[in-house]
C-alpha cells in the first residue's frame, strides 16, 4: 500500500482526522524551519553549532515536531531562527472553524463601576 493510499483510509477513522488537522501547525512550522536552514545552506551539524548544542539536538528537535510528541520552548525556536538567519514571529489570529475540542466558556458579566482587566 503506497502512503497516499494509507493516510486516505487512516483519515476516514473516527478521530483519526481530528487528531491529524491538531497537528497542522506543528508540520507547518517543521516545513518552516527546514525551508529556512535549506535556504541558508546549512546541515544540522552547522545550525548545532550556531545554537551551542550538538547535531542531534537539532535532529531531535526537528523530528518532535513531526512526532508531536514534544513541544519545543519558544526559546528553543527562537535560537533555531536566528541561526538560520530568521526571526520567530508568533501569532494568535482568529479562527472561523468551530473548534470540537473545547467548548467556550462564557465569559461572568461585568459589575458596574469595576474596570475590565
Amino acid at each position: 500500500m503506497k502512503h497516499h493510499d494509507l493516510k486516505k483510509a487512516a483519515l476516514h477513522r473516527v478521530g483519526v482526522q481530528v487528531e491529524y488537522e491538531a497537528l497542522g501547525p506543528e508540520f507547518e512550522l517543521l516545513r518552516q524551519m527546514l525551508r529556512a536552514r535549506t535556504k541558508a545552506g546549512l546541515s544540522q551539524a552547522d545550525v548545532a553549532k550556531r545554537m551551542g548544542t550538538q547535531a542531534p539536538a537539532v535532529t531531535r528537535l526537528e523530528s518532535a515536531l513531526s512526532s508531536g510528541k514534544h513541544s519545543p520552548s519558544l526559546g528553543t525556536l527562537k535560537r533555531y531562527a536566528e541561526a538560520v538567519g530568521c526571526d520567530l514571529q508568533v501569532k494568535i489570529v482568529a479562527s472561523n472553524k468551530p473548534n470540537k475540542r473545547f467548548k467556550p466558556t462564557p465569559l461572568p458579566p461585568l459589575r458596574s463601576g469595576k474596570a475590565a482587566a
